[in-house]
């Protein structure tokens, strides 16, 4: 297991590690739009960051939805620390914290090459494909 820390406040490390780690994975590797990285859901999300030896290698942020479940978002890995469970990891937590506080169920839109990371944890295809940011997603649900 990896520290995992989390936060609400804009301003903390936690939060500007994260995002040093969604610059790099989003905006630098994948060419998604800086401004559309950073949008108007940053002040309503907690925030995850998973570090490895006290560096940042793991980012994942949620809202609550108006029906008792959340949405994660941002889930992002620097290239270095890949295929080493992290994002499970990381997503496993934010699953049994949300448990832990009363939420039902997760949703989520994957970009479609990581659709079967996703069924592994659990996550079902939901609605028709789209695009986001020049990315194809579909939407995914996991009951909690």
């Amino acid at each position: 297991m990896h520290e995992i820390k989390t936060t609400t406040n804009l301003a903390s490390p936690i939060y500007q590690d994260g995002l040093k780690i969604r610059t790099k994975v989003f905006v630098e590797e994948q060419k998604v739009p800086a401004d559309l990285e950073v949008d108007d859901r940053e002040d309503k999300c907690k925030y995850y960051t998973l570090y490895v030896k006290q560096i940042p290698a793991a980012v994942a942020r949620y809202y609550p939805t108006e029906d008792n479940g959340i949405h994660i978002q941002r889930v992002a890995v620097l290239k270095d620390f890949r295929k080493q469970g992290l994002a499970s990891e990381l997503l496993n937590r934010i699953i049994a914290d949300a448990k832990t506080d009363g939420y039902t169920y997760v949703i989520l839109g994957a970009q479609d090459q990581a659709n079967g990371f996703y069924k592994k944890l659990g996550f079902k295809v939901i609605g028709p494909q789209f695009l986001d940011a020049g990315i194809l997603h579909h939407n995914m649900r996991k009951e909690i």
